[in-house]
């Protein structure tokens, strides 16, 4: 996506943002190398990706724009901390998979295409089953978003038999992407061995530098973030 069709779409973020002295940057950079990205598996080679939105299973139900390839690019200091993060739980029988890391600004808007569109309703049953689509604007889905930035992260726990195989994953309440009260990381309406398993999951993080979203079980920001302002459209492909 070219920055300008970028920058009509996040239009009215960026004049609310402006207001605040906070107005978003898009940055020209066209490889990862310049935007400073690094694949995560030059930190850890065999971490667990379930890229989601390079394929079909996720709540567009089509591979979205900008991924290329099924890979996890995040910035040096978050990739880096993600590492301490699997290898302090590697020790306790547990590892991460991965669903999202850097998301390329040109993924974002399609997001909003798709919510913007009222027929396409194919996923509901599975993602949003109790709202509108309507509903999804803002708290859900954003004009921009920190994943952009390239140190956010959208992740679970497995557990690991005694030899470190034999991962499975966790039971968290709802799958990733559920939209709903549901995936709050305290919500009330799971069970409490779920909650248990999505706070085991948040100390984890936390004790490594990262912030969780509260309204998202599986959605972490490093903090303090390497670029705070600086977005990115950079394509996810295979070198």
């Amino acid at each position: 996506m070219a920055p300008t069709a970028w920058a009509v779409a996040v239009a009215g973020f960026c004049a609310t943002a402006a207001r605040a002295g906070d107005a978003p940057i898009l940055s020209p950079v066209t490889t990862m190398q310049e935007a400073d990205l690094v694949d995560i598996r030059s930190r850890i080679p065999d971490i667990d990706l379930d890229i989601r939105y390079a394929g079909n299973h996720n709540f567009v139900g089509v591979p979205v724009e900008g991924y290329g390839a099924p890979q996890c690019w995040l910035k040096p200091e978050a990739a880096d901390a993600l590492a301490r993060v699997e290898a302090a739980l590697r020790v306790h029988r547990f590892r991460l998979r991965v669903f999202d890391c850097y998301r390329p600004a040109r993924a974002v808007a399609q997001f909003v295409r798709w919510m913007a569109d009222p027929a396409d309703l194919r996923t509901k049953d599975e993602f949003y089953p109790d709202l509108d689509k309507s509903q999804l604007a803002g708290t859900y889905i954003a004009p921009v978003s920190g994943h952009s930035r390239g140190a956010t992260v959208d992740l679970t726990l497995l557990q690991c038999d005694a030899q470190g195989a034999g991962c499975s994953p966790l039971d968290m309440g709802t799958e990733f992407d559920f939209f709903g009260p549901r995936a709050h990381t305290d919500s009330p309406d799971v069970a409490s061995a779920q909650r248990a398993h999505r706070h085991l999951l948040r100390s984890a993080m936390q004790a490594q530098g990262f912030v969780n979203l509260p309204e998202e079980w599986w959605h972490y920001r490093l903090e303090p973030e390497p670029s705070p302002r600086t977005y990115y459209d950079v394509p996810i492909a295979t070198p």
